[in-house]
């Protein structure tokens, strides 16, 4: 099976990139000049397929790519909690497994939300969270994912996320959106 299809788009890095092999989680750099597929662009971050091997490139690398870095967060001075835990589900939203073109959300692998005031506009977020199979090689990078991008919303000086087994995933916590677009719906 090719890692990528005629939708897939060209690409030559621009400089050299860190990257992240799919599913193994290693880190590797990539050399600019190197020629590949965009075969996913999804939250801020690139699958690449490179020379028979899928990666990962996150979303402050996307110059590299030739793309444009995702926006800044934005929230307003008066936020209230609930108006900051809006804007982590829509981060989360943001975190995609680079073989999967479902969000976490909706994958089922956000067991728990909350968030708790540290100090004056200062808050931190906890998360429980899950993967499809516990011995998923991206377990870290996605853990690793939700907190980068839950710190970059205004206000939250840090995101605990705490990954969990039990209770086991399977296919029935998948929103009716991602198991039709699965085709298990």
């Amino acid at each position: 099976m090719s890692g990528f299809s005629l939708s897939s788009e060209p690409f030559t890095l621009e400089r050299d990139c860190q990257a992240v092999m799919v599913p193994q989680g290693e880190i590797v750099s990539l050399p600019a000049g190197q020629v590949g597929y965009i075969t996913q662009a999804l939250g801020g971050s690139f699958t690449v397929y490179v020379e028979g091997n899928l990666f990962r490139i996150a979303g402050n690398d996307a110059d590299a790519l030739g793309k444009e870095p995702p926006p800044p967060i934005e929230l307003a001075s008066d936020a209230s909690d609930a108006d900051v835990e809006e804007l982590v589900w829509q981060q989360l939203r943001t975190v995609f497994d680079p073989e999967i073109p479902i969000n976490v959300v909706e994958l089922g692998l956000v067991y728990d939300v909350s968030i708790e005031q540290i100090e004056p506009e200062q808050r931190k977020v906890y998360v429980k969270m899950t993967l499809t199979a516990p011995g998923c090689g991206m377990g870290d990078i996605l853990v690793d994912d939700v907190r980068t991008k839950l710190e970059l919303i205004p206000t939250v000086k840090e995101a605990d996320v705490d990954l969990v087994f039990d209770p086991p995933w399977n296919h029935s916590m998948m929103s009716d959106i991602a198991k039709l677009e699965t085709g298990m719906l």
